[in-house]
């Protein structure tokens, strides 16, 4: 017999749904935490940099946030690439 346990895909459901925010919460925090350590570069005391770098690391980041935005808006693969002045 095929017997459909609905409160156990609940839970599942639950389950997937805790996990989510979990991670999400870590992860969003981990990049928060990253994004602040970029603009610790911005100090002219300690380092040396052209606006086109600037631009280069801006554009990246924002890059990066689009791309996130368009995979919650209609899940794709994901895609590999890595930042490079």
């Amino acid at each position: 017999m095929n017997e459909r346990r609905p409160v156990k895909h609940a839970k599942n459901a639950q389950e997937k749904r805790d996990k989510f925010r979990q991670l999400a919460e870590n992860r969003t925090n981990n990049a928060l935490l990253a994004i602040g350590r970029i603009g610790n570069l911005s100090n002219r005391q300690l380092y040396d940099f052209e606006e086109s770098e600037v631009r280069k690391i801006i554009k990246a980041l924002r890059d990066a946030v689009s791309e996130v935005e368009g995979r919650f808006a209609s899940p794709r693969g994901k895609l590999n690439s890595r930042f490079k002045l």
